[in-house]
């Protein structure tokens, strides 16, 4: 197959994940909530988290590393708060659960808080602080990574890229979702520069012996750097104390490396922490006055060389509208990846393995869909 990126249609994509995670052991309940996730964020732009993903968290269950098993237990409980017992299952199945059961505690009492600990790598926040905006609840959501990052002025591993999400329900405007890692990039950028052969740019991160780097190779091997430097820093202490201290989940150097360790589970924590949007005012009201922010945001002078000031998520937005009428663009490696590991559970596509054009052809063409299936 040559070089050129192949646009895939999202519902063959999401089917042909979801028989991938069935095969691999899954029931069909969780095959269908991590292939909808992980096609989500291929759809919002975020490739670093989509279905890139699919090969490690495959190779994991294989090992005996993810429980094929939703085992999620309460442990403590009240009419706000519940501590939840992963069971070593899937984060994304674990963080979805989590955050429908804060939504429901917010309902009820105008807050809910829950903490997840014995999990696993959860996939994008966005999505979880989405559905609580989306039901009328403002949201908060961070979980914590394995360290590949320093304290600020340090050389060591300490922290993870330790993501943080937020989700503001509006009224007659799309809700504003906010989704960052507490690092310059998430690390899945770096990786899939890797996996694509590609370079980074310099400021991402570091190599091992501290010098700044192009390579993906020698940053997947040193650290990557805090967005904003000791701010970033700050940030990235607070997410690891919500996600892990605060839940009795692993922290810091302490939680297994999704790639590189294959002797233990990861013990992930994540924290999620809702508010009803109608808590202190009619919710009518509080649309209203959400609305009014976000039209005066865009309605602020711009800077030279600026078209347009956009809300956090909205980019994502854009990026989702044109991938569902244009296709999935994935890149030949990440593409191969995904067909190597359906290769590998006997699952069945239309797509060819392999291309014989010099340059290209039908079956490349970017705006090609192409389709998988039985």
């Amino acid at each position: 197959m040559c070089d050129t990126n192949v646009g895939i249609n999202e519902r063959e994509l999401e089917s042909l994940v979801y028989q991938i995670m069935l095969a691999a052991g899954l029931d069909e309940d969780q095959s269908t909530i991590i292939a909808e996730h992980l096609v989500l964020a291929n759809l919002r732009g975020v490739d670093s988290h989509g279905v890139s993903r699919v090969a490690i968290y495959t190779e994991r269950i294989s090992r005996g590393l993810t429980n094929k098993q939703f085992t999620i237990q309460k442990e403590r409980e009240t009419v706000t708060t519940a501590l939840l017992d992963a069971g070593n299952s899937s984060g994304i199945v674990v963080a979805k659960a989590g955050i429908k059961l804060a939504v429901e505690k917010a309902k009820a009492a105008g807050i809910g808080l829950v903490g997840i600990k014995n999990s696993n790598h959860c996939g994008m926040l966005a999505d979880y602080t989405a559905y609580a905006a989306k039901n009328d609840c403002v949201a908060l959501a961070t979980t914590n990574a394995p360290s590949n990052m320093a304290p600020w002025g340090g050389r060591s591993r300490f922290f993870g890229t330790n993501p943080i999400s937020y989700g503001i329900p509006a009224g007659e405007e799309p809700d504003i979702i906010f989704d960052m890692a507490t690092s310059v990039v998430a690390r899945g950028k770096i990786i899939n520069a890797q996996k694509n052969g590609e370079k980074i740019p310099i400021g991402w991160a570091i190599s091992k012996d501290g010098e700044p780097t192009e390579d993906p190779e020698e940053a997947l091997e040193g650290l990557v750097l805090p967005v904003g430097g000791p701010k970033g820093y700050g940030i990235a202490l607070l997410v690891d104390v919500l996600s892990g201290l605060f839940t009795g989940a692993s922290f810091g150097p302490h939680i297994g490396d999704l790639y590189k360790d294959f002797t233990q589970s990861q013990n992930v924590g994540q924290f999620f922490f809702v508010v009803r949007a109608d808590l202190f005012q009619p919710l009518e009201e509080y649309k209203l006055r959400i609305d009014q922010m976000i039209r005066e945001i865009r309605q602020t002078r711009l800077m030279e060389g600026v078209e347009k000031i956009y809300l956090p998520g909205e980019i994502e937005s854009e990026i989702k509208a044109e991938r569902e009428e244009l296709g999935i663009p994935l890149t030949k490696q990440v593409l191969n990846e995904l067909l190597d590991v359906a290769k590998k559970y006997q699952v069945s596509h239309k797509l060819s393995e392999s291309c014989s054009c010099e340059n290209s052809c039908s079956t490349c063409t970017s705006s090609k869909l192409v389709s998988f299936g039985q």
